[in-house]
């Protein structure tokens, strides 16, 4: 890289950094690209040359929330028994989750008003969780580790879970996939209650042990060994 494009990566950075500790402190709705500057120790029309708009930032911030995010479940995930990896990947976001929560906020809590993320940029970010969890699922199929439960789907659901079945050129069946639906979002829903307090401050003393339990619970009715 020359050297104007690592200067510009390395400012990039620092946009990125200060638009973190906007969130922790005022929320993703009063962010702010002239404290940005401030920061910096720019005058605000140089900031623009790097970012355009609240929006721009906010969609940087969302996509690093969700890359980092990424980054420790697949680091988690390593080897063993589908039971095993999928409390890891349940651990690492709950990990991340909790040590990171304004960032969490912004990826799984409430929309900020008059923001539409950008699809192009976000979809594979925020769809990297929810891909290792259906790998993780896939392979436990194609190994006989886990077996299709059978029964029978509304229409409209099967036909959306078989689109997503030859999207991701997926053997398990759709009655699977919706159990592995089911997963992701008792996992995400876990955390969320967790990170969020809606547990209230003294029903669950020891909350990591919990979040153990419910995977269990969740792996025993994917039907995992």
């Amino acid at each position: 890289m020359t050297p104007r494009a690592l200067a510009r990566e390395q400012t990039m950075r620092e946009i990125v950094r200060i638009g973190r500790e906007q969130l922790a402190t005022v929320g993703p709705a009063e962010l702010s690209l002239r404290a940005v500057a401030r920061e910096l120790g720019v005058v605000s029309s140089a900031v623009y040359r790097y970012v355009a708009s609240r929006d721009e930032l906010l969609t940087l911030l969302i996509v690093d929330a969700y890359d980092e995010l990424g980054d420790e479940v697949d680091a988690a995930v390593g080897t063993g028994s589908p039971r095993t990896r999928l409390l890891r990947i349940a651990e690492a976001v709950r990990t991340w989750a909790v040590r990171e929560p304004s960032r969490y906020a912004l990826i799984f809590g409430t929309p900020v008003p008059g923001y539409a993320a950008p699809r192009d940029q976000t979809v594979d970010p925020g769809t990297r969780v929810v891909v290792a969890l259906v790998a993780l699922i896939e392979e436990a199929y194609v190994a006989g580790q886990v077996a299709d439960p059978g029964g029978s789907l509304p229409r409209t659901v099967r036909s959306d879970l078989d689109a997503i079945r030859r999207e991701y050129g997926l053997a398990m069946p759709a009655t699977l996939l919706a159990r592995g639906f089911a997963v992701w979002t008792g996992i995400f829903g876990a955390v969320s209650f967790d990170v969020f307090d809606q547990y209230g401050p003294d029903t669950i003393t020891d909350r990591s042990a919990l979040l153990r339990v419910q995977v269990g619970l969740l792996a025993d009715a994917l039907g995992l060994d």
